[in-house]
């Protein structure tokens, strides 16, 4: 019998939760439903979700403080809702562990397609072959597990997957563009979102993030994996996130329902860029 996958939906507008509900069962998967941080925590103890969709907007425990609980009790994907407006938000997000996030108004086909993609990037096959080493560095994609001077990381999804990819391609330059479309599968999207798990990814890899050595930023064309230690040149600074466009109509538009007193309207819903 084949599994079924289990997400946990949370997000406290109950229009929103419910269409995206909808959605996603038709699409195959277990839905589980929380409108507050203590209720996730509640529901993810009760049933260990496959994957998480979080409202970063919560009212008491935000959407931050909840990722961050959950990846304390150990892995499992989250994709963040964010407000397009809300760039630090979506950023911190990404920062405490967020493995993607889709920004409101959204296409909840578009949420779907998230939610298959981060999914089957948990569970692919891995490659087979020995461990891939770098000085202090070992990674096993079949175990899926990385040490640095023999201590396990606490990697997310994209951070294991894009250690991995910058081991298999020692010493070549990689663009945004490549590692968005290599590493998360997706022929567009937010290229911020590549700098921001770069980032991240240096402050557990290397001796000072603040002076890489391991991943080097190639000044307008993305960044170099180089497993040797005497790389004492200067770091430059990273691109700054791309500036995004006017986003469509969909799920997740007007005021928020326990500001105003009333739910917000569902509008009409298109793919977003993905």
């Amino acid at each position: 019998m084949q599994h079924v996958r289990r997400i946990l939906v949370v997000d406290d507008d109950p229009t929103v939760a419910e269409v995206v509900t909808g959605y996603l069962e038709r699409a195959g998967f277990a839905v589980d439903r929380a409108e507050d941080g203590p209720g996730a925590l509640r529901a993810a103890g009760l049933h260990r979700p496959d994957l998480v969709v979080l409202d970063l907007m919560l009212p008491g425990m935000d959407g931050l403080q909840v990722c961050r609980e959950l990846r304390a009790r150990g892995p499992v994907p989250v994709i963040m809702l964010t407000a397009r407006s809300d760039e630090e938000e979506r950023i911190l997000g990404l920062e405490v562990g967020a493995d993607d996030y889709v920004t409101k108004p959204f296409s909840p086909r578009e949420l779907v397609l998230r939610v298959e993609s981060v999914l089957r990037r948990a569970t692919v096959a891995a490659q087979p072959g020995p461990p891939l080493r770098a000085p202090g560095l070992e990674v096993d994609p079949v175990g899926r597990r990385a040490t640095r001077e023999g201590r396990e990381l606490a990697l997310t999804l994209r951070e294991f997957d894009l250690l991995t990819y910058f081991l298999r391609h020692p010493g070549e330059v990689c663009g945004r563009e490549r590692l968005m479309r290599e590493v998360w599968g997706w022929e567009f999207g937010d290229l911020s979102t590549v700098t921001v798990h770069v980032r991240r990814l240096r402050s557990k890899v290397e001796d000072d993030p603040a002076a890489p050595r391991l991943i080097q930023t190639v000044w307008g064309a993305g960044y170099r994996f180089d497993p040797r230690r005497d790389d004492t040149g200067p770091h430059k600074n990273e691109p700054g996130p791309r500036h995004e466009e006017a986003a469509p109509r969909g799920i997740g538009t007007g005021p928020r329902h326990h500001e105003t007193g009333g739910p917000r309207q569902v509008g009409p819903t298109s793919t977003e860029k993905g």
